[in-house]
């Protein structure tokens, strides 16, 4: 993809939006609001990140309450023709296809190549990524299981939402995050698994979430991590204007 002059292609991750509450977590979701608002003007296309809501469960016919400022700008974002495009973060992996169908935007629930003026980027969530953390992996393949989502779904909805909200914002079961705070490149998991995946193809950027920390290393001479912080106390993004790509904050 070739960007136009003057455009340029957004990234942001890690709203939780709902957490701890609705009314805790209005003021951030209308800062992020606020910022669609703004990059709509020169965007070639916006990347959401994950974890965009603190919990998210599809039913055949419902989803969760709330969340209609969000969703209704990035309706009208995809309705002026500006590519969107969703990766499925931790706490919002039941994901199915109701952004598909109601927003035009895709959810892809692994990571994925893309290229824009020749720069080739691999952008996902990041969870589940690199060496260790192997409990919680288990853990993700049980909540990923097609047997595990058909049980849940047997839940009345205002049940299943609560115990999982309580879940998500209380005891971080489905949470697997670490805390926001920089574990030293050797032991940052996703740089690790960045370096491995340069063993095999040579990449300029790698863009993820999930850490909750703004981060930019060199993994060599060309290729760069960039982690894009979180909407809750850096309000960082991602900003890719044709030739480099940087953090930004709000």
């Amino acid at each position: 993809m070739q960007i136009p002059e003057g455009k340029k292609i957004y990234f942001s991750s890690d709203n939780h939006l709902g957490a701890p509450t609705h009314e805790d977590s209005l003021p951030r979701e209308k800062k992020f609001v606020a910022w669609l608002d703004e990059v709509k003007h020169d965007a070639a296309a916006i990347f959401l990140l994950g974890d965009l809501f603190d919990f998210w469960f599809e039913y055949k016919t419902v989803v969760p309450k709330g969340f209609v400022r969000t969703l209704g700008k990035l309706a009208e974002i995809r309705d002026s023709g500006i590519p969107v495009y969703f990766f499925v973060g931790n706490h919002d992996l039941w994901m199915d296809d109701y952004f598909q169908k109601e927003l035009n935007i895709p959810v892809y629930h692994k990571p994925k190549e893309f290229t824009f003026n020749n720069k080739t980027f691999l952008i996902g969530h990041g969870d589940g990524l690199g060496p260790g953390d192997k409990g919680y992996k288990r853990m993700k393949k049980v909540f990923t299981s097609p047997f595990f989502q058909w049980l849940f779904r047997w839940l009345h909805p205002d049940i299943g939402v609560k115990i999982a909200q309580y879940m998500s914002v209380k005891n971080k079961l489905i949470s697997g995050d670490e805390d926001a705070k920089f574990l030293g490149e050797y032991n940052e998991w996703l740089v690790q698994y960045c370096k491995r995946k340069l063993e095999t193809k040579a990449y300029d950027y790698f863009v993820f979430g999930h850490r909750h920390l703004p981060m930019e290393i060199s993994l060599n001479d060309t290729a760069k991590y960039v982690n894009l912080g979180d909407w809750i106390g850096y309000y960082t993004y991602g900003e890719f204007d044709g030739e480099l790509m940087h953090l930004k904050k709000l």
